[in-house]
């Protein structure tokens, strides 16, 4: 049920958004028509500390030309193309926005952007990682969830937003309760959805239409909000940072078998586990080079079984280093006192070579944004190959992100 609109009220800014791809039209949405899961990603697995989980592309992004630059005047009309939402027509520059999660709430971060008004779960958008960087800062005190036991649509009418940057397949698989008309309502009365789910590659209904790259879809939101030269700034940091990175990395034959599991509770005795994929939240382990402990195995990714592991089953694995999700909301003493402590202490994972050679350490989080994949990145690097230089130059973040170039 909607909230009641005037229909003749008083147009504001955002009503200049348009949505002009053929996309929502006919209920035509790529990936819509795949069954929905009515696991909420806000529901499980849950953790009493923790945040939760996240192929190839099989389309390319052609339905459109993006016309904006940096150059241009607020005022002129410009257009972006982004797969599955098609061309999303501009008659100004969104000023407010809504984000997914953590991975576009960081590129908006690095365009220099106020921070967004909801993301799918506020505690999942691991601000302290901006701690790292000296003059960066985000206050999330004031962000609402978007899912709070439900996703309501009166919650986007009471939010207002400009923009949502929020792949709407998302919307309607992940959760029950939201179909094409909904999605529609929304263009119409309050802004246009423009998003990707790019951080995992796993879901069903993502198989018939193409991903992005970190770095694609950044430029593709600094294209929307016309801040084009702040991306091709952080590209450039990239560039010097993978050129840092790369002789940190060790040669195939010395790199680490890794395997990624999300730990249940903070004495785990069960893990989900997750196949390292092409998504944005492994970019991290793609960079590093690690070696998948589970890919040889029969053990089937979280995102398609939903099912979790053992210890016994884990231990048959027996992976050099274990990569634990679900706990960046603990600091890394506070994660080593509890959740390594409970393993040592436990019979069967005390047997593990991870543990026994205390090589069990913090994942890092599903979401990854230019300036938090640099971040984990770098710490990750100091766990495996204890790198103890920094990689990439923080006063070069910041100075783009406040917008000196």
């Amino acid at each position: 049920m909607q909230p009641e609109h005037d229909g003749d009220r008083t147009p504001t800014r955002r009503r200049l958004l348009q949505y002009s791809g053929a996309a929502i039209a006919g209920g035509l949405l790529a990936g819509c028509l795949g069954t929905n899961d009515d696991t909420s990603e806000g529901a499980t697995p849950t953790n009493t500390a923790t945040q939760t989980p996240t192929d190839t592309p099989t389309e390319t992004d052609t339905t459109a030309t993006d016309t904006p630059a940096a150059s241009e005047s607020p005022s002129e009309s410009y257009s972006v193309s982004l797969v599955p939402v098609g061309e999303v027509s501009f008659e100004g520059v969104p000023e407010t926005w809504v984000a997914n999660n953590g991975s576009w709430a960081d590129m908006g971060i690095a365009l220099g952007l106020e921070p967004p008004k909801a993301v799918w779960l506020t505690n999942r958008y691991h601000t302290d990682y901006y701690d790292a960087i000296p003059g960066v800062s985000v206050d999330k005190s004031e962000m609402v969830s978007l899912y709070q036991d439900s996703v309501s649509q009166e919650r986007f009418y009471a939010l207002d937003a400009d923009i949502h940057v929020i792949d709407p397949n998302f919307l309607m698989n992940r959760f029950s309760g939201w179909d094409d008309e909904d999605i529609a309502a929304i263009e119409r009365d309050v802004g246009p959805f423009f998003g990707n789910c790019i951080y995992a590659q796993h879901y069903p209904w993502h198989s018939d239409y193409r991903y992005y790259t970190l770095y694609e879809a950044f430029e593709k939101l600094a294209q929307v909000f016309q801040r084009t030269e702040y991306f091709e700034a952080f590209e450039a940091i990239h560039d010097d940072f993978q050129s840092n990175l790369a002789p940190v990395v060790p040669g195939q034959g010395e790199r680490p078998e890794v395997a990624v599991l999300w730990g249940v509770g903070d004495q785990p005795v069960e893990f989900y586990p997750y196949v390292i994929g092409e998504g944005t939240g492994f970019k991290h382990l793609h960079d590093l080079k690690v070696r998948d402990a589970l890919a040889s195995t029969d053990i089937k990714d979280f995102h398609g079984s939903r099912a979790a592991i053992d210890l016994e089953t884990l231990l048959d694995v027996d992976p050099e280093v274990l990569l634990l999700r679900g706990y960046e909301g603990l600091s890394e003493s506070a994660f080593e006192d509890t959740v390594v402590a409970s393993l040592e202490e436990h019979a069967t994972a005390s047997a593990l070579t991870a543990v026994d050679n205390g090589d069990v350490y913090r994942a890092g989080g599903l979401y990854q944004g230019p300036i938090t994949n640099m971040v984990l990145t770098e710490r990750t690097a100091r766990h495996l190959y204890g790198v103890e230089a920094e990689l990439f130059d923080r006063e070069r973040v910041a100075d783009v992100v406040n917008g000196e170039f």
